[in-house]
């Protein structure tokens, strides 16, 4: 008998993860590769808020908070809700977390039976079956389309919809593919979720400040004013903010269900890192000029990546709305042979032999579960980006 947990087998690593170590080990071992497999904003933490985090240690602020945020941040939090969203909370319906990952596990993990079902639209961020998984419930994938511009429709969450349902997982703008779904699309799924009173909406919102080409950002609650009591609202400072590293997420919902989470909390980490804390109050308190022009940054970056991109025969990329990932599909690149010898069976053996062969490391779109594609992060400087995208084309075009 294994000394393992069984839990275990329903789980397995981070494919995103596991790509930039690699990349990361390949460097290392003096290997020229470029990594763009990470979901990390590269620039740095904007200087106010490095600022307020060294004032709190100078202050002593060092000690535990309340387990799931102290008040400070809890009221940041319903600040920044009701300015920016039009959704009111109190300090008791917040939860903060070591990241936005630990604010989407423990509500699973507070809700999930096992039978319980989780509409998930595909591709999704890689961590939110598994975290279905290990907490007992059944993650049901459905299929956007490149035609859809992987949008989910009405009539696929309508479908996907059983007495087993639970949560909709709802995340725009999305990692991979960075689909935004205007207002009139997000009112049409509201307008299903309404005819389905059992399913609560978990929102996943990390990108919301990060659109382009004058795309407005809205989240289900602030669309639909009836799902409120059984939304939560999750966000972090962790992308717009470029704090990955401080870990710091949030979520705003109904009392019970925060109640819930906190006891898990209570039980598992306690509290986020105090100093993070204080980061994140400035972060959300303090100002917001340098998302504007970091936006411009990343726009002018998309564009140059999916002109490239798109200019290469066999590869289609839809313009994202936001967040700094495309999702280019490769059908047309299937059952072709690489100049080392590898044929191209699906969008996993293709990013292997990328890396392989040109030293660029993507992830492929299998652990989005959604194929044949690839991710490509455009979280990087220009420069790197443009030989990354030469390297691309040429290994394409290298193809028999």
């Amino acid at each position: 008998m294994s000394f393992l947990s069984t839990t275990l087998s329903r789980v397995k690593p981070s494919p995103t993860v596991a790509v930039s170590t690699l990349a990361q080990e390949l460097k290392a071992a003096g290997q020229d590769v470029i990594g763009l497999g990470a979901g990390e904003p590269d620039f740095d933490t904007p200087q106010n808020i490095k600022d307020a985090a060294v004032a709190a240690i100078a202050a002593g602020k060092t000690k535990y908070t309340a387990p799931d945020g102290m008040p400070e941040l809890k009221q940041a939090i319903c600040d920044k809700f009701a300015r920016e969203n039009g959704l009111s909370y109190t300090p008791k319906q917040i939860s903060v977390g070591t990241g936005g990952k630990q604010i989407l596990y423990n509500a699973l993990m507070a809700t999930l039976n096992p039978g319980d079902e989780v509409v998930i639209p595909a591709p999704y961020w890689v961590s939110y079956p598994d975290m279905v998984l290990l907490a007992g419930g059944t993650p049901v994938a459905v299929e956007t389309t490149l035609e859809n511009r992987f949008k989910l429709t009405p009539e696929q969450l309508d479908a996907a919809i059983t007495p087993k349902t639970k949560w909709f997982i709802f995340n725009s703008p999305s990692n991979p593919t960075g689909a935004g779904y205007t207002r009139d699309e997000l009112k049409a799924l509201t307008d299903v979720l309404m005819r389905h009173p059992h399913v609560w909406v978990m929102t996943d919102d990390m990108y919301e400040h990060l659109t382009y080409d004058g795309f407005e950002f809205c989240t289900p609650a602030q669309v639909e004013p009836a799902l409120y009591d059984r939304t939560l609202t999750c966000n972090g400072v962790s992308k717009a903010y470029a704090m990955t590293g401080w870990r710091i997420g949030y979520a705003g919902g109904p009392e019970h269900l925060i109640a819930a989470m906190r006891k898990i909390q209570s039980q598992s980490t306690s509290n986020p890192c105090s100093i993070s804390q204080w980061a994140a109050v400035e972060a959300l308190n303090g100002p917001q000029d340098f998302l504007a022009p970091n936006n411009a940054i990343f726009k002018r970056r998309r564009d140059m990546v999916l002109s490239a991109l798109n200019a290469i025969e066999g590869v289609t990329c839809p313009t994202p709305e936001g967040a700094f990932y495309v999702y280019p599909s490769i059908a047309g690149l299937i059952g072709k042979t690489t100049p080392g010898g590898t044929r191209i069976d699906n969008d996993e053996t293709f990013a292997k032999a990328l890396l392989e062969e040109k030293g660029v490391a993507v992830v492929f779109g299998a652990a989005f579960g959604l194929s044949p594609n690839f991710r490509v992060s455009y979280a990087t400087a220009d420069d790197t980006l443009q030989e990354a995208c030469n390297r691309i084309a040429a290994f394409c075009a290298a193809l028999t």
